[in-house]
């Protein structure tokens, strides 16, 4: 029998998810061209290396308190210090190309299509080489 199809998983799921529907949406999908106005930043003065990039992030679901985000951001070129600290970070390149260089290592180019994870405890060099844009999932 294949995994996760027995009767009993099927019926503790079914529970799962049919208390668990009442109350949120358990399917999302992740608008990539958002409607909405975005928040617009940029990096913090001691973490820029070069340029004079600009971010814009469509926040668009914050889960379980306030430890897991996702949504769309994008970066004109410019590059900064990375550090991620205790986030985990899953992104997936919509548009444009991107550098990354973990500290001691060597660099790696991302572009359109591309994914990747940035771990807790990651430190590096982002280099947005063409404006990028990204879905991004956060959990601290």
């Amino acid at each position: 029998m294949p995994l996760g199809s027995s009767s009993s998983t099927l019926a503790a799921a079914t529970n799962f998810s049919s208390s668990k529907r009442k109350d949120m949406p358990l399917l999302k999908a992740i608008d990539t061209n958002p409607s909405f106005a975005p928040r617009e930043s940029g990096p913090l003065p001691e973490r820029l290396i070069s340029g004079d990039p600009t971010f814009r992030t469509w926040a668009q679901d914050v889960a379980r308190g306030e430890s897991m985000h996702r949504g769309v951001w994008e970066a004109t070129p410019g590059e900064m210090r990375s550090i991620k600290g205790e986030t985990f970070e899953f992104c997936h390149i919509l548009s444009g190309i991107v550098e990354l260089t973990p500290e001691g290592g060597e660099p790696v180019i991302y572009k359109a299509g591309d994914s990747f994870v940035m771990k807790p405890g990651y430190v590096g060099v982002w280099k947005t080489i063409e404006t990028v844009r990204k879905i991004y999932v956060t959990v601290t």
